[in-house]
């Protein structure tokens, strides 16, 4: 985030805008209606400015800028069309540290005027930097259309609420859900036809009817392989709902940044071969929240029931008697070969799936090889990065052949995404050429080889499959 947001409270405080023309009479009026004293500097004023000094309602400062205009000033628009003079202007503003912001001039402004949405007392206001104002106008155009403008009449009646409910609830959870209920109730509707004694009398209601303490429960949550936009939309509200995210390390920045801001997020470091957080000192975190009366989220990279310990935990939260569900996410071995272009199953390639998990040593030892080496079927093997040669010594002794093709999926469905490829034969060699590290997804089977023709996201595959792979199936060639 390059730019940090902030509102200002700009009333009874001087803004300077330099330059009469339209864009400093545009400039003004906004001014203006956030309530500040606004001074323009410039020989001459456009009509509109000119009946406002006129008024008293903008103070003119006639002629050529001078520097002592910024002595009182708290912000500063230069609004010229002259940019030797904008320069000076941004330059006596840094030296004096008064933000200014230098119209059609991102480079030179310290700040940035937004496009706004205004459903007073809530603001809105969208920035692209100063880079695309268009787009964030068109954005603002969008958004106008689904924010309903009961949301102002709503955020007053809040406000002179505001006291009374935070003495009556105390408990930050507490409050919380009462907002949730509330603005999910009739009161917006009340509102919308004008009913404000109705709608106070309904709030009342409802602040009556809270519970002194509400109950905790836990949410396992997948996030998904990482790319933000596979999280699924319960999932969303999960988060937007939670006191607390107790989260693995592989769950994704900005997976995590689609919370809500004030929940309290606590990592439980789980990664292959490196357990921060042991499994009961998850269980006791969740169970200590839940407790407490909070909305806990379990949130675990790709799905939790698919090799993520979901089904032990919900053993442990049944067994405390602690309310939860589960909210599926989209695992890995289904998220990195779509991202990969990897079809893991295909009638002219493979009838069948097997998901397996090579974690350690013992793991391997319990896997059925000789089922996992039959043709015509697709391995997608999680955790494997560290026991590639087992895999495949193992998945030779057992017959597969040392020309099926493999496919390893770094980073999955990320920006960081890379996809290497080979066959059996060559799987531990490609993999420590090309430094594969986890989080990475081990494709086997016939389909992995259409990694190299039906690629789309990210990088092309590297590595090599000797021959050519199928461009095409036969259905599709007839």
């Amino acid at each position: 985030m390059k730019l940090y947001p902030l509102f200002a409270d700009l009333s009874g405080r001087q803004v300077l805008v330099v330059g009469g023309g339209v864009v400093g009479e545009r400039k003004a009026a906004v001014l203006l209606e956030a309530g500040a004293r606004v001074a323009v500097g410039a020989p001459d004023l456009t009509p509109a400015l000119l009946v406002w000094a006129e008024q008293g309602r903008v103070q003119w400062l006639r002629g050529a800028f001078d520097e002592s205009w910024l002595d009182e000033a708290w912000l500063v628009v230069a609004a010229t069309s002259d940019q030797a003079l904008h320069q000076r202007i941004a330059a006596l503003a840094e030296a004096r540290r008064v933000f200014v912001n230098v119209v059609d001039d991102a480079e030179q402004s310290s700040f940035h005027v937004p496009a706004v949405i205004d459903r007073s007392p809530v603001t809105i206001a969208i920035s692209s930097g100063g880079h695309a104002p268009m787009l964030a106008r068109l954005l603002r155009e969008r958004l106008e259309t689904l924010i309903d403008p009961v949301v102002g009449p709503v955020a007053t009646l809040l406000a002179q609420m505001r006291h009374r409910i935070r003495a009556r609830l105390p408990d930050m959870a507490l409050r919380r859900r009462f907002y949730e209920r509330l603005l999910n109730g009739p009161v917006q509707s009340l509102l919308r036809r004008g009913q404000w004694a109705l709608a106070e009398a309904s709030t009342e209601r409802l602040l009556d009817a809270t519970e002194a303490k509400p109950a905790g429960s836990v949410v396992l949550l997948g996030a998904g392989p990482g790319d933000p936009g596979l999280l699924t939309l319960r999932g969303l509200r999960a988060l937007n709902e939670a006191d607390v995210i107790l989260h693995d390390r592989l769950v994704s920045v900005e997976v995590l940044a689609l919370a809500r801001r004030d929940a309290e997020r606590i990592e439980v470091a789980k990664q292959a071969g490196n357990h921060h957080t042991t499994q009961a000192q998850i269980n006791a975190l969740m169970l200590e929240h839940a407790s407490a009366g909070r909305r806990v989220v379990r949130l675990k990279g790709g799905d939790p029931f698919v090799f993520g310990r979901g089904g032990e935990e919900l053993e442990f939260l049944r067994s405390h008697g602690i309310p939860y569900e589960v909210v599926p996410g989209i695992t890995a071995a289904l998220a990195c070969a779509a991202y990969a272009g990897i079809p893991l199953t295909h009638r002219e390639y493979a009838q069948s799936v097997r998901l397996v998990t090579a974690h350690c040593q013992n793991s391997n030892d319990t896997l059925d090889w000789r089922a996992l080496a039959q043709e015509r079927q697709t391995l997608a093997v999680y955790m494997g990065t560290s026991e590639l040669p087992v895999i495949r010594s193992r998945l030779l002794e057992h017959g597969r052949s040392a020309g099926t093709p493999f496919a390893l999926v770094e980073n999955g469905s990320r920006p960081e995404q890379r996809v290497v490829t080979g066959t059996l034969a060559n799987l531990v060699e490609q993999a420590s050429l090309h430094d594969v590290r986890s989080p990475a997804l081990l494709i086997i089977g016939e389909v992995a080889s259409l990694a190299s023709t039906l690629s789309w996201f990210g990088s092309p595959p590297v590595g090599t499959v000797p021959g050519q792979p199928p461009a095409q199936s036969k259905a599709a060639a007839a």
